[in-house]
């Protein structure tokens, strides 16, 4: 058999994919026991059949635990990883409850365009039609097509790519999990075929102003990004959360409201007191799809940036990398 052209390299930083339960039928209340990236090879022998495979271990944790080390240690093995002539693409296996945090935090630092996968499961490796094992093969499958390049970061579980743009978890325990709520999927796999069918509109990649290496030295200096909290609105809301954000020193408020990003009136005070501190407000939805836009004239008036499509936790992530790397934020949310 001819040997196969594209080489991919796979990192692997732990989650479900490695996870292990007491039983067969254990399908939560799992925990990572001693698997890693050596037992994901060994589980999907026919890798060889869709790539030259490549694997390292950067960090084996539960995705809900990661940090903004664990990204930078990331982060620069996947540009070492594709800024090399011999690799074709790079393959990361992955906790899904953080994936799209991560995956759009790679969207926006990493310069390259080859294709970067992120893949993980929702069966530990020990259940019954544990699903990890395909998901690892379609990523590789993914990572290897030339057809996947300049498409940006992409999420492939259950037979579905997604880009990382708009990418969100919508189930806590269904593998069907992985959806873009209104953008959909720009590609799918079929048996042994990967079919694009579309891909993300929005800057990525080479095409941001967003670097690694500030951000590198701001962990450097700073032990992590810049804080930046996420408030839920709610019925009696009465901006105490806020206020503690505020006291914990964060740089950026994310507030999650109703509707369209909408504000308790009791917890205005708390978000125009921020704003005049100079953190940076940010009005997004919970609602869980859609487009947060403009509001009260007060609102804009008092310098609150609407998220547009990036739910909470999206809109978190880019307001860190502004805050890191100069980028006005107003700007980054009209135009990522």
């Amino acid at each position: 058999m001819a040997q196969c052209a594209s080489k991919v390299v796979i990192l692997a930083t732990g989650g479900t994919i490695v996870s292990s339960g007491a039983s067969a039928t254990q399908m939560t209340g799992y925990s990572i026991q001693g698997l890693g990236v050596d037992d994901l090879l060994s589980a999907v022998p026919m890798l060889a059949d869709a790539a030259r495979v490549e694997a390292a271990q950067v960090s084996n944790i539960d995705s809900s635990s990661m940090t903004s080390k664990v990204w930078m240690t990331l982060a620069r093995a996947v540009q070492d990883a594709l800024d090399r002539e011999d690799v074709s693409g790079v393959v990361i296996t992955h906790g899904t409850d953080t994936m799209e945090e991560t995956a759009w935090f790679l969207n926006l630092v990493l310069k390259s365009e080859k294709p970067v996968v992120l893949t993980g499961a929702m069966r530990p490796a020990t259940a019954l039609s544990a699903e990890g094992p395909l998901n690892l093969l379609n990523a590789v499958r993914i990572a290897a097509d030339p057809r996947a390049a300049g498409r940006g970061v992409m999420i492939a579980l259950n037979d579905v790519i997604v880009s990382a743009r708009d990418a969100t978890k919508t189930h806590p325990t269904n593998v069907a999990t992985f959806r873009g709520p209104d953008l959909g999927m720009i590609g799918m796999i079929a048996g042994t075929h990967v079919e694009f069918i579309g891909r993300s509109d929005k800057p990525h990649t080479v095409e941001t102003p967003f670097t690694l290496e500030a951000l590198e030295a701001h962990v450097k200096a700073h032990g992590a990004l810049p804080r930046v909290d996420i408030v839920y609105s709610h019925v009696d809301d009465d901006g105490v959360m806020v206020k503690a954000a505020l006291a914990a020193g964060a740089a950026g408020i994310v507030h999650a409201g109703t509707g369209n990003g909408s504000i308790h009136e009791a917890a205005l005070p708390a978000l125009h007191e921020a704003a005049a501190a100079g953190v940076l407000v940010i009005r997004a939805s919970r609602t869980g799809s859609g487009m947060t836009v403009e509001g009260l004239a007060e609102w804009q008036a008092a310098g609150f940036i609407p998220s547009g499509t990036l739910n909470p936790q999206k809109a978190r992530v880019l307001v860190q990398l502004c805050l890191v790397c100069g980028v006005d934020a107003k700007d980054a949310f009209a135009r990522f």
